[in-house]
């Protein structure tokens, strides 16, 4: 009998064929509030999605909501308040998910000036029930609501109105309310103080090594601070052997349907060895490969990741490690780490460097922003040494 036969173009080819149906497409990624905003499909969700806080008396709950696409939601909720305000690691914290069941859309032009948008949340708890559950009970539903009111402040154009939007717990008395509240670091906007070196402004690349590139609609969005630089870029050497002061800012992309490592990735590698992780960790535990970690080597003291779209801060102490004549490592490197104000490590030793870029080395070195087929973007990074 005759016997077939394939070439290796042709063997390629039958496995592509084979494969492409079960190759999962890329998830939608969005680097900009106008983006989200102009899809009405995406608003509702993203509206949601954010940092809720109870206080009533000495009792109070920080609340995160997580968007995972088409009108679902992970939630994880925290005695004593948010991660990094009254939250510590270790501490006791509640988890669940929550989907949409209100069917409705949230639409620009409707003209209710009090709760003018509004959904229904049904809570599944996951794991331990948390408070206001009853044993057996396996959903507790909840209203979020926007309000607009009058702040009775003037901009030239009339009144403006204030906005708040909440959470409401059915089925309490008095009602548990939970209201939604955006955190921003104590250092966002830092300037470079005399004598740093500026390496990123948004007005040039100088600083960078061929291939960086800049966003320059950010410009043209409002941003702050002019052109934002993408991931994937990196910086020239930094003085040899020197310890140094580095504060940037970064924000991630909107990614609800991507999952883990998928999720807005990129890293801050700091001497072109130790990667500092960035990923779209908001409301997941902490662990050393997300953001905040050094793989392999430390998880962040607390998860301080805000969500995303929103700028976030790293401020890095950094100091090299030392080597002998023979290039023999006597020190390792060491370094103190302050995420959105709130300390995640706190004078650790790196005993290695962490996989994915350059080895340790006595040779002058900048920082890498790590390309990770996602658009995270940077902006105001400066050095200052010590």
């Amino acid at each position: 009998m005759k016997q077939l036969s394939f070439s290796p173009a042709w063997l390629c080819l039958v496995v592509f064929l084979i494969a492409s149906p079960l190759m999962a497409e890329k998830p939608e990624e969005y680097t900009s509030l106008r983006e989200v905003f102009s899809d009405e499909s995406l608003r509702k969700d993203f509206g949601i999605q954010g940092e809720y806080l109870y206080k009533e008396g000495d009792c109070v709950f920080g609340l995160q909501v997580v968007a995972e696409g088409d009108g679902k939601f992970r939630c994880v909720a925290y005695p004593g308040g948010l991660p990094g305000e009254g939250w510590t690691r270790g501490d006791a914290k509640f988890s669940g998910t929550a989907e949409s069941v209100s069917g409705k859309d949230w639409k620009r032009g409707d003209g209710a000036t009090e709760s003018e948008l509004s959904d229904i949340l049904r809570f599944t708890p996951t794991g331990e029930l948390p408070p206001g559950f009853q044993p057996g009970e396996k959903t507790l539903d909840a209203k979020v609501a926007i309000t607009r009111r009058d702040n009775g402040q003037e901009n030239g154009q009339g009144r403006r109105r204030m906005i708040e939007m909440s959470i409401t717990l059915d089925g309490f008395d008095p009602p548990v309310v939970f209201k939604k509240v955006r955190r921003t670091s104590p250092t966002l906007g830092e300037k470079a103080p005399e004598g740093a070196l500026v390496v990123f402004d948004g007005s040039n690349l100088d600083q960078f090594l061929p291939g960086a590139k800049m966003d320059e609609t950010q410009s043209r969005r409002g941003a702050s601070r002019g052109n934002t630089l993408w991931a994937e870029a990196a910086s020239k050497p930094f003085e040899k052997g020197q310890a140094y002061k580095m504060h940037l800012e970064f924000m991630l992309s909107y990614m609800p349907k991507a999952r883990g490592q998928g999720r807005s990735n990129s890293g801050v590698y700091i001497d072109e060895a130790y990667e500092c992780q960035v990923l779209d960790s908001f409301g997941l535990d902490g662990k050393n490969n997300e953001c905040g970690g050094f793989y392999t080597i430390a998880e962040p003291a607390v998860n301080m990741c805000f969500p995303p779209l929103q700028w976030q801060t790293y401020d890095i102490d950094f100091t090299p490690p030392k080597f002998g004549a023979d290039g023999t490592k006597t020190e390792n490197a060491r370094l103190t780490v302050k995420q959105n104000g709130v300390v995640i490590h706190d004078n650790i030793e790196l005993p290695k460097e962490t996989p994915g870029r350059k080895k340790e080395t006595d040779e002058a070195r900048g920082v890498y922003l790590q390309g990770h087929s996602n658009k995270v973007q940077y902006r105001n990074i400066w050095v200052k040494y010590e």
